[in-house]
């Protein structure tokens, strides 16, 4: 499409450096929704001066202004009454040219106010010439013609109708702006409830350092970790991903973190029995698609020896302290989307001093770049061999960072992560 942007014609909506301007300015107006639509963008009126001009229409009528800048064709301003949804286009045209003999003359402009009576009196008082007080017209409305400093006519028109109909959207406009405030503001409620579904702290255990951490792509989401005291020097580790996303999904977090924390104190002798009790309680308390993919460990410090079921969810890393990588993969199904669940079978690690043991959820792997290329799993190992050297907690913000770097645009899904590191 092409773009005239000379002063004869001034610009049109379009993608020119103009229009980006203005959307930018207009900010959260009908010009930055994301639906197609269609409006009245602007008019152009001819003056002689600019910065006279402005001063009418800025201090005696009370517009803003929109956009005052230098293009290539020249100065282009633009200015807009209080609720900004036109804008009126000033153009100082060169002498001698058509545009230029159009100053002075009727625009065919009309501005509609709610109060024609206190409108007129406003902008009488400041020095605005009309041709007459406000008359009453034969439809019913009422009518009055003003100029501006260049003599260019312009109309000021009250309607009952019309008026009913403006206070009708703006009404409208209310009401949805009140809901959203409140949709906002009862998200960040729930986004301070869940964050404290998460632990708050973290057992000790003597030959452990670990930690975690779960950024949401959205106020809430559902992934989950957590950590429980199964006794002296026994720690459990969990982590789990929720099907689904947004507020359902955190929903049926919240029900699983209820279902793990009430069944674990059966997690210190009995993992079978308490994974078992975990998805029947799940399975029977939410929709038939509802599932979660968890691995629950258990580490007993004493003997630096880790005991794992991952439930359907991704490997979890155990990056020994001589470079070997060894993958803890899934021993059984997801929870919650069988009754008649076949319980995982658990697997027995040994742990060395300077062993880090990372669990992740996919928002960690499948993080992507500009081009479509994702974080992987072998990014995520190469960081942990780099950061090995650190703590726990410096070795996640480490990698949460190198994340965000290599994905920097918005993010999709929840990135959580668990990482423990062996202790001498």
């Amino acid at each position: 499409m092409e773009v005239d942007l000379s002063p004869e014609s001034g610009p049109v909506i379009d993608d020119s450096p103009v229009q980006k301007k203005v959307g930018s300015t207009l900010g959260s107006t009908a010009l930055s929704r994301p639906s197609t639509y269609l409006r009245i963008f602007k008019s152009n009126v001819f003056v002689r001066d600019l910065d006279h001009s402005l001063k009418f229409y800025v201090d005696q009528l009370g517009f803003k202004v929109v956009v005052d800048g230098l293009f290539d064709f020249g100065r282009w301003v633009a200015i807009a009454p209080p609720d900004g949804s036109t804008i009126l286009a000033l153009t100082s045209p060169k002498r001698g040219s058509e545009n230029h003999k159009l100053i002075g003359r009727n625009t065919h402009i009309g501005f509609i106010s709610e109060d024609m009576n206190a409108t007129y009196e406003l902008w009488h008082s400041r020095g605005v010439r009309f041709e007459s007080p406000p008359q009453k017209t034969l439809w019913g409305g009422a009518f009055a013609k003003f100029v501006d400093v260049d003599g260019n006519e312009f109309e000021l028109i009250a309607s009952d109708e019309m008026s009913r109909e403006i206070e009708s959207q703006r009404r409208a406009v209310e009401e949805k702006l009140e809901a959203e405030r409140r949709a906002a503001q009862e998200m960040e409620i729930a986004k301070q409830v869940q964050a404290r579904l998460f632990p708050q702290i973290l057992p000790a255990v003597k030959t452990l350092d670990y930690a975690g951490v779960c950024i949401q792509a959205r106020h809430v989401g559902g992934d989950y970790y957590d950590f429980l005291t199964l006794g002296p020097e026994r720690l459990g580790l969990l982590i789990g991903d929720i099907s689904g996303k947004g507020i359902a999904a955190a929903l049926l977090m919240a029900n699983l973190q209820a279902n793990l924390r009430s069944q674990f104190s059966m997690a210190r002798d009995e993992p079978h029995a308490f994974l078992q009790c975990v998805n029947q309680l799940f399975y029977e308390n939410t929709v038939d698609s509802a599932y979660a993919t968890v691995i629950f460990a258990e580490y007993d410090g004493m003997a630096r020896r880790l005991r794992y079921a991952n439930c359907g969810h991704l490997s979890a890393l155990l990056l020994h302290g001589d470079g070997l990588l060894e993958r803890l993969q899934s021993t059984g199904t997801v929870l919650g989307l069988f009754k008649d669940w076949e319980c995982p079978t658990t697997v027995e690690c040994q742990l060395s001093p300077g062993d880090i043991l990372a669990l992740y959820t996919d928002g960690v792997t499948e993080s992507f770049n500009p081009d479509g290329e994702e974080f992987g799993e072998e990014r995520l190992v190469d960081a942990l061999q780099r950061y090995r050297e650190e703590t726990a907690r410096g070795i996640i913000s480490s990698i949460v960072a190198e994340i965000q770097r290599f994905s920097p645009e918005e993010q999709h899904d929840d990135i959580t992560l668990i990482v423990a590191k062996c202790r001498g």
